[in-house]
């Protein structure tokens, strides 16, 4: 019992997060209008798993016989994606009030997938990695399509669940044949002989089939075809919550599975990884150009930020592992911001977030206009912002490693997606519209687009700090 305790008290995220889901489903159970109740409950339960999660920082290990990572890198990626759950649901109170969905079990969805996210990440075995993936999976088919009465979001919902459902099919049979060349699931089992399983073709394709779960997950290029509809077709604040929680989740499980344990250096392994990143930059930033819906052009823009990830992936070593990590914290404040700024434009119908719709914004909603300004150009990756940071990591990390032309390619990408990002805030700045009406804002959600902006000003600001939390976690 002791230990059981123990071991509870250090997985205290995704423990806290689990209760906090609970008492949320039975405020919506037991309460006429729980609507509100479950806001307020679940926004400070989340600040104060948050709060768990600095707390178990220190309890570096694992925990129920090795199968959860505790600490350190699990209790850093918890703050993530509970931070990107918390900014998540604040922006979707008043949206899903206008677009008349005001259901509390959305905000139990988001809960569970969170757990789902944190468990993803901290797996230590196979097994609990998938089931990781799969309560996060299940939660955001859901939420995919929690606008019933629409039909693209619908559309979007079964794309989603049919492609996932083929991908999970994948990872599971990587698993297995993993399983039966390494006699284990257990990540730290089968690190102590990685060197010798690395030469075993059956671990290979087992290793293979894991990736293309990842890379499906990520929205990584030829796994990526349900990303644009998908993003178009959800609620726009669901949109958000996938780009960067589920995101985020499924790189630093990437991180976990491939770079720390598998360490696949300069071996065949890395040169698939690098195809996949030439292809989603290209893919992503070239096709993103044509969009002339702004969900759209941020569901291929999310495409050609997990290439610039995946060069981190590839490069490997503890250099490329933290820089991926600080991208993913930069990612997450930037994109919940923009999707954020969307959600504000999008009317009650889930329409209105065409570039047309952005056309002589500063002139209607200044802050709201400059928060998107600044999220643009962290997203092309312009100093001081996060974003920038983010980017250059990333690309020392590839160089010290010999990816020298990968990093030109991330570069070369990153020019062309200067024109679609700086399209969106020369409308709003630089052209005035007929439109006169000026979006209603909840204040609550100027808050969490305040606090978007300023996670991607001081992260850009002063990254030593986050690097230096970063310290000692691989």
């Amino acid at each position: 019992m002791n230990q059981l305790l123990t071991d509870t008290l250090n997985i205290a995220p995704i423990a806290g997060t689990i209760v906090l889901s609970l008492i949320v489903i039975m405020i919506n159970a037991l309460k006429k209008k729980p609507f509100q109740a479950e806001y307020w409950v679940s926004v400070l339960g989340i600040a104060a798993n948050i709060a768990l999660a600095v707390w178990t920082f220190p309890v570096r290990g694992t925990a129920f016989e090795g199968m959860v990572l505790t600490g350190g890198f699990a209790s850093l990626t918890s703050v993530i994606f509970l931070v990107s759950a918390g900014i998540t649901i604040i922006l979707s109170r008043d949206y899903i009030e206008k677009i008349g969905l005001a259901h509390g079990e959305f905000y139990h969805l988001i809960l569970m997938a969170t757990v789902g996210m944190m468990t993803f990440a901290a797996g230590t075995d196979l097994v609990v990695t998938f089931i990781g993936l799969e309560l996060m999976s299940v939660s955001l088919y859901a939420l995919a399509g929690f606008s019933r009465r629409v039909a693209k979001a619908n559309e979007a919902a079964l794309k989603y669940f049919l492609l996932g459902a083929f991908a999970s099919g994948f990872f599971l049979y990587g698993i297995a044949l993993i399983y039966g060349m390494t006699g284990s699931t257990n990540l730290l089992v089968i690190a102590q002989n990685i060197a010798a399983y690395k030469a075993e073709p059956l671990f290979l394709v087992g290793a293979g089939l894991l990736l293309v779960g990842f890379a499906f997950k990520v929205g990584a290029v030829p796994f990526h075809m349900w990303v644009p509809d998908v993003y178009e077709g959800s609620p726009t604040m669901v949109s958000a919550f996938m780009s960067t929680g589920a995101k985020a989740s499924a790189f630093a499980a990437l991180l976990l599975v491939f770079t720390a344990t598998f360490d696949f250096d300069h071996a065949s392994m890395n040169t698939v990884l690098a195809i996949l990143a030439v292809a989603s930059m290209l893919v992503g930033n070239i096709v993103a150009i044509a969009q002339s819906n702004v969900k759209r052009m941020l569901a291929y823009s999310s495409i050609a930020h997990a290439g610039y990830m995946l060069i981190g992936i590839t490069a490997g070593g503890e250099v490329s592992m933290a820089g991926v990590l600080f991208y993913l914290i930069s990612y997450v404040f930037t994109n919940l911001g923009a999707f954020g700024i969307i959600s504000m434009i999008e009317n009650a119908e889930q329409q209105g977030t065409d570039l047309e719709n952005f056309r002589g914004l500063y002139y209607r909603r200044p802050l709201h206009a400059v928060l998107m300004g600044v999220f643009m150009f962290s997203l092309i990756g312009i100093p001081p912002l996060a974003g920038f940071f983010g980017k250059y990591y990333i690309f020392i990390a590839a160089i010290e490693k010999g990816y020298t032309w990968l990093t030109i390619v991330g570069v070369v990408t990153s020019m062309i997606s200067v024109y679609y990002y700086l399209r969106v805030v020369v409308l709003m700045f630089f052209q005035t519209s007929e439109e006169t009406t000026r979006p209603a804002v909840a204040i609550d959600g100027t808050v969490a687009l305040l606090i978007s902006a300023f996670g991607v000003l001081i992260v850009g600001l002063f990254p030593s700090i986050v690097l230096d939390w970063m310290g000692g976690l691989f």
